[in-house]
């Protein structure tokens, strides 16, 4: 399976559903004994990490954005009131 198949298939799932589908790939590697099944799986699992990772910086990078915009509001409200 490609990056981008991988991709385009989690794409419109949550972090939450992302880490849930990795939990359930990591108890069905562990529960395996075919070699050859366990290492297609895991690069899988290891493709889907990637994903997860962007996904979380992703969402990082927004509360922060987020955040500075609320404290700036609060700043800029605070020298509103000062002035009157």
């Amino acid at each position: 399976m490609k990056d981008k198949n991988l991709t385009n298939n989690y794409e419109s799932l949550t972090l939450e559903e992302l880490t849930k589908k990795a939990n359930k790939m990591i108890d069905e590697l562990e529960s395996q004994k075919d070699l050859e099944n366990s290492l297609h799986n895991y690069q899988n699992l290891i493709k889907l990490n990637k994903i997860i990772e962007k996904k979380f910086q992703k969402s990082v990078k927004n509360i922060n954005e987020r955040t500075k915009e609320k404290i700036s509001k609060i700043f800029i409200n605070k020298k509103d009131e000062r002035k009157n």
